[in-house]
């Protein structure tokens, strides 16, 4: 039976305020010094559960603010054997640069933010994931060549996360400006299957990491 947790958790609570210590990457995977891809806001892990064994030369880290959630994937995880993925309970908005200040060097290669909370009220804008601080830290740890795939149900929620990706000189929006037709990963998400069976329509745009 799926665990049951709060569909919306204020990333500004004092409970989570408290930023996590750098993980020990030897011990997390396999093959530390593979091409990492990083999900933020992964929820319940299913989309990097079947990414996982479809790209096994990669490693894939979840991160997600909801704990039972984390527990759940991770659970999960070990029951299928998978020893290049890892699920992580924090709070990315001030756990990021931390945590990949201690990467391995250039494996952070590709990053996914997908159907974030689009916290609709403008006074709570500043619980939103993408935030300008977020866009320099991935600046700072994605490779050159290394993309950032963004994704929403919410129009304006999708406009503003490019907007802010756009802002960045490090990072250049791929393709014509349009959104995305197709999603160029090989799994969707759990969202994106449900938004698309109820024809409505998915905001999508990768961002390349350029030299600067």
């Amino acid at each position: 039976m799926p665990i049951r947790v709060r569909q919306h958790v204020n990333p500004l609570a004092q409970k989570y305020q408290n930023p996590v210590t750098s993980l020990d990457w030897e011990k997390v995977y396999a093959q530390p010094n593979q091409p990492l891809h990083l999900d933020i806001g992964c929820a319940r892990g299913r989309f990097l559960l079947k990414m996982a064994p479809i790209e096994p030369n990669w490693n894939f880290l979840g991160l997600e603010i909801r704990e039972p959630l984390v527990d759940e994937a991770n659970r999960l995880r070990e029951e299928l054997g998978l020893t290049n993925l890892h699920y992580l309970f924090c709070n990315v908005n001030n756990s990021l640069r931390s945590l990949l200040s201690t990467l391995p060097t250039r494996t952070l290669q590709r990053v996914t933010i997908q159907f974030p909370d689009p916290w609709f009220k403008n006074r709570h804008a500043k619980r939103r994931v993408v935030q300008p601080e977020l866009v320099s830290e991935l600046a700072d740890y994605l490779v050159p060549g290394g993309i950032v795939f963004l994704q929403s149900d919410v129009e304006f929620i999708a406009k503003e996360m490019c907007d802010r990706f756009a802002c960045h000189p490090a990072f250049q929006r791929q393709g014509t400006g349009e959104w995305l037709a197709e999603n160029p990963l090989p799994v969707p998400t759990e969202r994106e299957i449900a938004t698309q069976k109820k024809g409505e329509p998915v905001y999508r745009a990768v961002f390349e990491r350029v030299g600067i």
